[in-house]
């Protein structure tokens, strides 16, 4: 016999966005396992359900935990913010599950920040891309660093989760300057906070503006591409489709009429 442990991503944190495949899990679990703050926004839907938590830096226990009560027939599911397995506990669980052969774990996507931030900037998202954090926590920074470099050479959008914290009030600044050395200074690039919660902000500028916004962990910055351009105001890259629009029209008639 298996016992499963659902480990479930719950996307930004409204339920609204959260997938029917995450919800029936969670409304099928006995126990709800996570971080306090995410807990606390499933506490009015799930109020009736037991919850446990643990505070950052104690994961492991966290997911341990999770092993423990699965083993004791009760049904577990782990939550983490956007998807369990990008940034999530979905890897580390695997890791401990080596110890727990008789558990299973089913793991539920959920919407990351990346696609939902995207989607109240625009588009900008649609070609390439990476995602590249600047938490030094599990990373070393020169590896940061390194993608950094990389993924501006590469000409990739980059989203970029965990840009600053109350103790690393300078980390986004670095890694504008890192890009700048790369990249044009009004290179567009945007910015979106407490996505899909209560006080969500978004925002448009260049990179080298950029440098100087407060940022915290609940904020995910988006760098465009070389063809990244604004249209009524919102973010886009093109996906590389021969478009002919009245604007394009419009624009190269403009064009013609002053190479005369």
């Amino acid at each position: 016999m298996k016992y499963i442990i659902n480990v479930v991503g719950m996307g930004p944190g409204d339920e609204n966005m959260m997938t029917v495949e995450a919800q029936n899990a969670l409304d099928e679990s006995d126990l709800i396992v996570g971080y306090g703050v995410y807990l606390e926004l499933l506490s009015k839907r799930y109020k009736n359900k037991e919850f446990y938590q643990t505070p950052m830096k104690q994961e492991e226990k966290r997911c341990r935990y999770c092993f423990e009560k699965a083993m004791e027939k009760k049904k577990v599911s782990l939550v983490c913010s956007g998807d369990s397995g990008i940034y999530g506990m979905a890897s580390l669980m695997y890791e401990i599950g080596r110890d727990f052969p008789l558990c299973e774990l089913r793991i539920i996507p959920g919407v990351t920040a990346a696609s939902s931030g995207a989607a109240l900037l625009g588009a900008p998202l649609n070609h390439d891309f990476c995602v590249i954090s600047l938490s030094d926590l599990l990373t070393p920074w020169d590896k940061i660093e390194k993608r950094l470099r990389a993924a501006c050479e590469a000409d990739f959008v980059i989203a970029i989760y965990n840009p600053g914290s109350h103790k690393r009030t300078d980390y986004l600044s670095r890694a504008c300057d890192i890009m700048l050395e790369i990249i044009e200074e009004n290179r567009l690039c945007g910015y979106a906070f407490n996505i899909g919660r209560e006080g969500t902000k978004t925002g448009v500028c260049t990179l080298k503006e950029l440098r100087d916004k407060e940022v915290n962990m609940f904020t995910t910055v988006f760098i465009g591409n070389s063809t990244t351009k604004l249209i009524d105001g919102k973010l886009v890259t093109k996906r590389g489709y021969p478009v002919e629009t009245e604007h394009k029209l419009e624009d190269e008639k403009n064009n013609d009429s002053t190479e005369g």
